[in-house]
């Protein structure tokens, strides 16, 4: 009886978390899951928005928004202006989105790759993602495509062979991804979990760039997640909340997390530890916690909604990362040589979202 009281208050808890992550995305976004929730409001400015308009000098403007307002980057859409004239791409422009700056503005290098082009050329022209703004770069492209087809009136669904991201990296950070998921489950061996962490920070975190933190949390309860295109992200959800609801609580902060790896790979590298007295650790829990709920309250109320952009996870992809980010992040990488994994239990906020979703109190 205990048990299945424990398990439907653990279920209570993870409704309670989706339901202030679903108020932050109405907060900020106006949105869950891709629904507007003004729709009247909604239904209005959209019908402002015009997918083709022609300009005094014979310029063509598409505006894509609704063209790809399926295409999600990293924390939403990313709609585009692009003008045509006499046959061929004069600019692409990008509109207000939710994008990350820093990441969008690596991104935002492949807008120039159109110009000059006859829209034929346009169409058929190969670019690849940037690295270190993978999923805004991949929205950037998918955004062109559809305005270049409405252009050419070749309007067509793409398939789903083109749809799946099948490189070498997606196919790598799928494979990590889900041994993280799968093998701890199985194999209790510390060689192979010094492999696992390994593959998590050099894959999972500098390769791919795959993490999950509040901005990304969030824009999946804005837009909702393709899975095709957010295998891994996907993966990492289930992780940290599904497999709690089955006895494997904080799995993914301890199997999966590059960051948490990075942690206790960096701790094995000095011996010497601070000692902490149980006081000192119930003392920085309970800093944790409140430093939660000030973060919980600063996106309530749109006081500060950007502190999400400065959790350290995205010093990863370092080539777009703040210097603060990496700063922040290099100094708990350092902190973690003489105390266990600092970040993880005395600050981390997307951490402490995962621990009450899974609490049974």
């Amino acid at each position: 009886m205990t048990n299945r009281s424990d398990k439907f208050r653990q279920l209570l808890s993870l409704a309670a978390c989706v339901l202030m992550i679903l108020a932050v995305s109405i907060r900020r976004d106006g949105k869950w899951l891709g629904h507007k929730v003004e729709a009247a409001a909604d239904t209005a400015r959209v019908s402002k928005v015009e997918t083709m308009r022609t300009l005094a000098d014979g310029t063509t403007v598409i505006n894509t928004t609704l063209l790809g307002r399926d295409i999600m980057g990293y924390a939403g859409t990313v709609p585009l202006e692009i003008k045509i004239k006499d046959d061929r791409v004069v600019s692409v422009k990008a509109l207000d989105n939710e994008e990350t700056p820093e990441f969008f503005e690596m991104a935002g290098r492949l807008l120039g790759k159109w110009n000059g082009k006859t829209l034929q050329q346009a169409q058929g022209l190969r670019v690849d993602a940037v690295s270190g703004a993978t999923f805004s770069s991949k929205a950037i492209i998918g955004n062109v495509r559809q305005g270049l087809q409405f252009a050419l009136k070749t309007e067509q669904e793409d398939s789903l062979l083109a749809k799946l991201d099948l490189s070498t990296k997606a196919i790598g950070g799928l494979v990590v991804a889900l041994m993280a998921a799968i093998l701890p489950l199985f194999i209790k061996n510390r060689k192979y979990r010094l492999v696992q962490q390994v593959l998590n920070i050099l894959v999972l975190g500098f390769w791919c760039g795959l993490f999950l933190n509040y901005s990304s949390i969030i824009g999946y309860m804005s837009n909702g997640m393709n899975l095709l295109t957010l295998t891994v992200p996907a993966i990492m959800l289930i992780t940290a909340f599904v497999y709690p609801l089955f006895g494997k609580k904080s799995y993914y902060c301890t199997h999966v997390c590059p960051f948490g790896s990075l942690q206790e790979l960096s701790g094995k590298c000095v011996r010497y530890k601070i000692k902490m007295s149980p006081q000192a650790v119930k003392r920085l829990d309970a800093f944790r916690q409140l430093l939660w709920a000030g973060l919980m309250f600063c996106l309530w109320t749109g006081v500060w909604f950007d502190w999400i952009d400065y959790e350290p996870f995205s010093a990863f992809i370092f080539t777009s990362a703040s210097w603060l980010v990496i700063a922040i992040a290099i100094g708990f990488v350092l902190l973690s040589t003489i105390i266990t994994r600092p970040y993880c239990r005395f600050v981390c906020p997307t951490g402490t979202l995962f621990k009450l979703s899974q609490s049974s109190k």
